[in-house]
Parts: structure tokens; sequence; C-alpha cells
């Protein structure tokens, strides 16, 4: 049989035909032509304040205005004042309830629930997580954490689901909330304190609205995905039995999308567990409180003391949640019902026994000094570890020698060159990875951080950015490599992984601060240990689910296993591999800027300097060039869904 092939151009020659090809000679062409004509208008490298916009002048009117009018104004008054008053009132009544319920009580409830929703074995860790954070003396942070989560959690969930309602039954409204959705979810967590705290002030009503912001985007995308994901014969069915749109989507659309509507609810319980701690730096107390107080002393011990009953809320959190989305779908259990009111009347009745037998408090005689020892550790690797070390150097030294020879050039190289020629490197990259229009993005993005005036601080977190993921790159593919090719080392990986990912951000800076002390170098590091996670986990399911009977071809031609990952493996997984790096520069620049708290600098610090004085155009200002310059770095590092169908 014939077959049939696309004409090709005749009037080119050969090597033009490459799509790759022609764009590096349009590229070159219009370097040849544009690069004389900028140089010689704008020779010097930062961007020229003619082309700058000054918006701090409106920003801080804006700011004093809501200042002085706050107290007074109608608008304050009958509408956000009584969004504060019952956000105040919900915490408070789900706290009181925590501790009427007693240490007792809270532990079998979560215990009992765990036990229905999972099992025997995950009930048991969630027993003993509740009761190591009595333990560590942290039990009431705890408690205020979990009620301040309780209500960011259910407002985040009812926000998500209403907008993902109207993304997936809506083209229109999923047009419109797409880039709003894009914009909340890039934007830094500390940039969205800031305004809040304008309105609201500091305080609980600020940390719970500033976590629906930031928590609600996952909720929404998912509903919005389920929905529309959702099979069409069952709804082509439905509709020819006469149901009507709402019958519709109440027995077939939503029931078809349970599983990504309680992935949104996980996604969301993890995304408001980590703004609740970051929220502590706006008065919202808790766990988070205390690790940011350590932080400020640099008392490492109590920063881990705070910091590991949020990580053991966060495991335990993930797997609940997770595991109760793997079993939808199950045969329902005999006696669903009745195990509930067993479980329950469990529950309560330890609540009374504690509470008749005084014990709603976590007595101070069972509480062990893990701090005093922490730090104590701290001290030696201070004394041993932190300079001095024969032949290998400390950390400092380590963290000193990566600023000077990694840090310090890859900046000062970004802020000499011309500003148009990072333009141009931008939308040279942005377009041989994408089409024109993602290089038109990326420029108009990376153009807009000079229009706002911070093009120097903004190359200074970008070159920390760039040397981060280059770590956690090599570090990522190498073990995601050793994890794809034995099933040992991913057995022993898998639970280090999950802690890792499901640990907050802020909780990072911990181990960074205690062994290379405070400036660029340890945001770095501990951007890298925040990312490295899931670019091990994209990079191992990527080369796992290479197609096998490739795998089985290579070997029958006698290809040894350095041959079948090179020349099988990678290729093939490339789109993996791809989404590992778009996902490790998302994340490493989510860390750098909260970098800001431990020396960081850059826009970070201007974030974290606007939060502390209280000036809306520093941090509203950095804030839009962190979203800018995470926008540029997403467009340079994913490529197009229709170039990567073709593979090219």
């Amino acid at each position: 049989m014939a077959t049939i092939t696309a004409p090709t151009p005749r009037g080119l020659p050969a090597v033009l035909r490459n799509r790759a090809v022609a764009k590096l000679a349009l590229l070159v062409l219009a370097a040849a032509i544009l690069v004389p004509l900028a140089n010689a208008r704008w020779a010097s490298g930062s961007w020229p304040a003619a082309l700058t916009v000054d918006v701090s002048e409106p920003l801080t009117t804006a700011s004093t205005w809501i200042i002085d009018n706050r107290d007074s104004h109608p608008l304050f008054l009958y509408f956000f004042g009584h969004i504060s008053n019952a956000v105040v009132v919900c915490v408070r009544a789900v706290y009181l309830v925590l501790l009427a319920a007693g240490w007792a009580g809270v532990t079998a409830a979560a215990a009992l629930v765990a036990w229905r929703v999972t099992g025997l074995r995950l009930a048991a860790g969630t027993g003993v997580a509740f009761l190591a954070c009595g333990f560590l003396g942290m039990w009431i942070p705890t408690m205020q954490t979990l009620a301040l989560m309780v209500v960011a959690v259910l407002a985040s969930v009812v926000v998500g689901a209403l907008l993902g309602l109207a993304s997936g039954l809506s083209d229109r409204m999923d047009r419109a909330l797409r880039p709003v959705l894009d914009t909340m979810q890039v934007l830094p967590a500390y940039a969205y304190l800031l305004p809040v705290v304008l309105v609201f002030g500091m305080g609980v009503p600020a940390a719970v609205l500033a976590t629906v912001v930031y928590a609600a985007p996952p909720m929404a995308r998912l509903t919005a995905l389920g929905l529309r994901g959702a099979d069409k014969e069952v709804l082509e069915a439905v509709e020819s039995l006469g149901a009507t749109a709402r019958q519709r989507l109440l027995t077939a659309r939503i029931p078809l999308a349970r599983k990504e509507l309680l992935l949104g609810l996980n996604q969301t319980i993890m995304m408001a567990l980590s703004m609740a701690v970051i929220a502590s730096v706006i008065g919202a107390g808790g766990l988070g409180d205390r690790v940011y107080q350590a932080l400020a002393s640099v008392d490492v011990g109590a920063a881990l003391t705070a910091g590991i009953p949020i990580v053991l809320l966060a495991v335990v959190l993930d797997r609940v949640t997770g595991a109760a989305g793997e079993r939808l779908g199950d045969e329902p259990q005999p006696n669903g019902r009745a195990r509930w009111v067993y479980a329950l009347t469990g529950a309560v009745a330890v609540a009374v026994a504690g509470r008749l037998a005084g014990r709603l408090d976590w007595p101070d005689t069972w509480t062990l000094n893990f701090a005093g020892p922490v730090n104590r550790a701290v001290d030696w690797m201070t004394d041993h570890l932190y300079s001095g070390v024969p032949v290998i150097g400390g950390t400092a030294d380590w963290a000193a020698h990566f600023t000077t020879w990694i840090l310090d050039p890859l900046r000062d190289g970004l802020q000499w060159l011309p500003w148009w020629s990072v333009l141009l490197i931008v939308a040279t990259l942005a377009w041989l990875i994408g089409t024109w229009r993602t290089a038109l993005t990326a420029v108009l993005a990376m153009a807009a951080i000079g229009v706002l005036g911070v093009w120097q601080p903004s190359l200074d977190t970008l070159s920390q950015v760039l040397a981060a993921v280059a770590v956690t790159l090599v570090l990522g593919f190498a073990t995601g490599v050793a994890a794809a090719r034995s099933d040992r080392v991913e057995r022993l990986l898998r639970p280090v992984l999950d802690v890792f990912q499901t640990m907050p951000q802020f909780v990072y800076l911990i181990p960074v601060v205690a062994l290379f002390g405070v400036g660029r170098a340890p945001a770095a590091a501990a951007a890298v240990v925040y990312a490295l996670p899931a670019v091990v986990r994209i990079t191992t399911q990527g080369l796992r689910q290479v197609d096998p009977a490739a795998m089985e071809s290579a070997r029958s031609l006698g290809a040894t296993p350095a041959q079948q990952l090179r020349q099988v493996q990678l290729p093939l997984a490339r789109r993996a591999l791809l989404l590992a790096v778009n996902q490790g520069v998302v994340l490493v620049l989510a860390v750098v800027i909260i970098g800001g708290l431990v020396g960081g600098g850059a826009l970070g610090y201007e974030v974290v300097f606007g939060l502390a004085q209280g000036d809306l155009a520093t941090g509203l200002v950095a804030g839009a060039a962190i979203v800018c310059l995470g926008l540029m770095l997403d467009r340079v590092t994913q490529p197009t869904e229709r170039r990567a169908k073709k593979g090219a």
C-alpha cells in the first residue's frame, strides 16, 4: 500500500527544513540585527530608568488610606469586620472543643477516625503522632494550629469547590479563572500576608484568610479537572433518561469526580498546613509561632521541638486522606455505619473519662526536654563540623565556597549582562522549547520585572534559583536513576521521600541554619532539600514506565545496562525528565524566597521587609516580580503539549 508523506518546502536547503535549525537561524538573524541597535542605544547592563514605572506612590497612598479608614469606614465595619469576627468565633469554637475533649479524647478520636478510614496500622501511627506532640511539650500549640487548620481547610474546600464547579461547567469561567489561579499558586506565601494584614490587622483572621487564598487553588483545579474528565458515555446515558442539568451534576458528574475531589482535599490540607505555619509571622500563634521565634533567636533545639509536631501532623493528614482516596471504589465493608458509630462512641467515652479524671491537660511530668540535647548536639557540630575539619573542611567552609565560587560569579555575571541580552536569551530558550507564544510570554514576564524597578534583586534571586536547581537536578537524577534500577533502593528511599514531601517549607530552614548558619548558601541548601523529593519521584516514575518491549529489544541486542539507560530509558522518559526540571524550578523558587528569613537577600528579603514594616509598595512589587520570575522559568523549562506529543 502506498504511503502518503507530507510535502516539504523545496526552496529551502535541506538543513533548514529541520524545525529547530530553522528557529536557530531566525534567532541568529534577529540577533545580528537587534544586538548592534540595542548596544548602541543601551550600552549599560542595568535596566534603563526611562523604561521603569514607579508604582510605589499609588501603593503607598492605598496603604495609608486603608490604615486611616480601617476603624471607621463602613466597608471595614460592616463587611470585613463581620468576616473577621466570624473567623475568630469559628477558630475559638474549634479550639475550645479540642480543649474540652482533652489530650486523651483528641488522640482517641484521631486514631479511631484513621482506623475507620484506613486501617489498624495507620491508626496506631496516628495515635503515636499525637502522643509525641504531648511528650515534646507542644500539646497546646498543636491544638492551636489544628483549630486554625480545621477552619482554614473547610473554608478553602468550600471556596475551591465553588470555583472548580464554575470552571468545570463553563468554558468561559474556565478561561477567566485560569490566570487568576495561576497567579495565586505562583505568588509566594509571604506576598499574601501583607495585603491581608493591612485589611484585617495582625492575628488569626488574617492568618486564616491568607491560608484560604493560598490553599483554595488546588481544590478548584482538581474539582474542575474531575468534572471535565467525567465519562462522556455515562453522562449521555444519564441525559437520555431525562435527567436535568442539576440531576446530572449531583448523580453523575460529582460521583465520577470523587477521586479528584479527594486528591484536591489532600493537596488543600497540605498547603493549608504549610501556610498556617508561615502565617505565624502575623500573629497566628501555634506551632508556627514557636518555630519562627526559635529561628529568630537561632535556637535550633526549640525550633526542632516545634517543627517535629508540624511534620507529624502533615504525615498523618497526608496518609489518612491519601489512603481514603485509594479506597474509593472498593466494596463497602459490612456494618460500615455501625463501625463508625462504635468509633465515635469510643472517642466520646475516652474524652468523658479523661474529663472525669481531671486529665484534660497534658501532664507536665510527661514532657521530655528535647531542646536541650538538640542544642548540645548543635554546639558539638558547630565546634567540630562547622569549620576546621581536616581535608574536607566544615559546613561553614562549604557554604562560603559555594557562595564565593558559584553564587557570587553567577549573580555578578547575570547583573553584568545588558538587560536586552537577558531578554534575548530568555526568548531563545523559550522559543526553542516551545512556540513563539511561549517565548513572547516569557519575554514579557521578564520585561515586567524591569518595568517594576527590581531588575538587580530579581537577577540575584534568579542566580540562587539556577544554582540550587543545578544541584537539585544532579542529585535528583542520580538518585532517581538508582531508584528506578533497584527495587531495594526505591524501598529504602520511599519513607524518606514521604517525610520530606510532607514537611512544610518553613521547617526546612531549621537544619540548614544549624549546619550552615545564615546567608544565601543556606537558603539555596534548604531549597535543594525541599525540591529534591519531587525530582527523584518523577524521574523514578518516568524511567520505570518506559515501554518494556523497548527495554527487552535493547537487551536482546546485547546493550549493557549503561547503554540501555543512555540510549533507551532516558530518551523515552524525556517528558518525565522535563517535568522533573519544571517542578524542581518551581519548588526551588518557593523556598529561595522564604530564605529571605535566613539571609537569602534579594526579592525574598524585600518581601519579608515589606511585611515586617507594613510597606505595601516594597512587598507587593517584590511579590509581583517573583510571579513574573516564576512564570518565565515555567515557560522556559516546560515544553508545550504540542511539541511534547511530537517528541521533538
